[in-house]
């Protein structure tokens, strides 16, 4: 829906209209100034803990007693299937090549954990400046945004940082290239860093999905036939996800990874579908009355 650039108190001059337009980059500014000031503090925050903060979570996925690793081989074992689920940890030395490398990651770290963490206020800003342009109705139906758009976000960020975390270090870690131990693993923290930004906030967005597609059907552009006819080509895409990142051929590994995926999609053919129905129902007393 078009923002109202425009205000109807105002006459249809150019300088009304350039008026009407920068009082609404105004309003932006500010959205995005105290979006930006709240990140701050809580950047700031996690700058002053930044030592427990990289040892408990940042190199969480690197640490042989990772919940992860010691949960799935305890349930494997617990299921009599050995050490089928028992994934080897990450046995590497992380190393830097400049002297303020470890400053400026944790700045990095202190400043993406302070937009994780920020998020739901940062939407809610963002919701504050669309909803002028909302109607009475749309503001009711919309209220609840916040609260699912966050809860998908930090429902994948956990995902992402308890599953496919540890899967893909433990895999990439442990993969060797030929047969005679030339080679050894020294990772960058640079790099580290980066490849856990982009898996957490990647599997954020990527749990968007059921959002995204009620926000699509609402506007017509996807309806649950779509979804349903391409549906078989997204197993495949996710199951191919699956077999990378997962560390063992296992059928079960592979599962814990592609089941939650799968459970999305279909989570948003459900949503388009009631979406498409109340759509239908509104038109059917529509052209009734």
């Amino acid at each position: 829906m078009a923002l109202p650039l425009f205000s109807p108190k105002k006459t249809a001059t150019d300088s009304s209209t350039e008026l009407g337009f920068v009082d609404h980059l105004e309003a932006l500014r500010w959205h995005i100034l105290r979006s930006v000031i709240a990140i701050l503090i809580i950047a700031i925050v996690v700058f002053l803990n930044i030592d427990w903060i990289f040892d408990t979570i940042i190199y969480g996925p690197m640490r042989s007693d990772f919940i992860t690793y010691t949960t799935l081989c305890h349930w494997g074992q617990k299921m009599h299937m050995g050490d089928a689920l028992c994934m080897p940890a990450p046995n590497v030395k992380m190393q830097v090549t400049n002297f303020g490398s470890q400053f400026m990651s944790s700045i990095s770290i202190a400043c993406i954990g302070g937009f994780i963490i920020a998020f739901p206020y940062v939407f809610w800003e963002l919701w504050c400046f669309i909803k002028p342009a909302l109607t009475p109705n749309e503001i009711k139906k919309s209220r609840s945004s916040i609260f699912w758009v966050s809860f998908f976000f930090f429902l994948g960020v956990l995902f992402a940082y308890f599953l496919m975390a540890p899967f893909t270090f433990s895999f990439l870690s442990n993969y060797k290239l030929g047969t005679l131990q030339a080679i050894e693993t020294r990772p960058t923290l640079d790099d580290y860093i980066e490849n856990m930004v982009d898996i957490i906030l990647g599997s954020g967005l990527a749990f968007e999905l059921p959002v995204a597609s009620y926000v699509l059907s609402r506007i017509g552009l996807v309806n649950p036939a779509f979804l349903k006819t391409y549906r078989k080509y997204a197993y495949v895409i996710i199951l191919i996800v699956a077999a990378v990142i997962t560390p063992s051929p296992d059928w079960m590994s592979q599962t814990i990874v592609a089941v939650p995926l799968i459970a999305l999609y279909e989570i948003s053919i459900f949503i388009s579908a009631r979406v498409e129905k109340d759509r239908k129902q509104k038109d059917k007393e529509f052209f009734s009355s």
